[in-house]
């Protein structure tokens, strides 16, 4: 079960790096100006913004909730491969960076492909975190599985760099 869900993100990976090739290409100029979520995306869009409110509250329990238990996330070079090393290691740390911080979303693309949909989203964040000035660009990819009805969050692939 664990493959077959990393089959299915990879191939949901792999689409939306197909797309984000698109973007650019001149000949796609149209795509990369009006990047959407599809509408059979927009429900996992929802996970995704869920996912984010639960650690603004700090609800750790909630945003653990919309995680699948083999969930891996890529930040910073390192990696997580489950809920339960997530719980343990960094997500306490991004509910406090989240509330300490204001992030806005200035794009966002998303598809459903089967089972598996896929939230890019691109923006801002700004504020104060640990005695430290925030100002960053982020990138973000959120692969979602449906298990079970629900969308469930199954890869997040982070990154951001200082607006300078």
């Amino acid at each position: 079960m664990i493959i077959k869900r990393r089959m299915i993100a990879v191939a949901a990976l792999l689409s939306a790096a197909a797309t984000s090739a698109k973007a650019h290409d001149p000949q796609a100029s149209a795509f990369a100006a009006s990047a959407v979520v599809a509408p059979a995306a927009r429900p996992a869009a929802a996970i995704v913004d869920a996912f984010h409110a639960a650690l603004r509250s700090g609800d750790l329990e909630a945003a653990a909730a919309l995680l699948t238990d083999d969930v891996l996330i890529y930040e910073g070079g390192s990696a997580e491969r489950s809920k339960a090393e997530y719980r343990a290691e960094h997500l306490p740390a991004d509910a406090q960076f989240s509330k300490a911080t204001v992030s806005t979303v200035t794009r966002r693309s998303g598809r459903v492909i089967g089972p598996a949909a896929w939230i890019t989203s691109e923006g801002q964040t700004s504020g104060e975190f640990r005695g430290r000035k925030v100002n960053s660009r982020s990138t973000e990819t959120m692969v979602l599985v449906r298990l079970g009805g629900k969308w469930k969050i199954s890869h997040i692939h982070w990154s951001s760099a200082a607006v300078r």
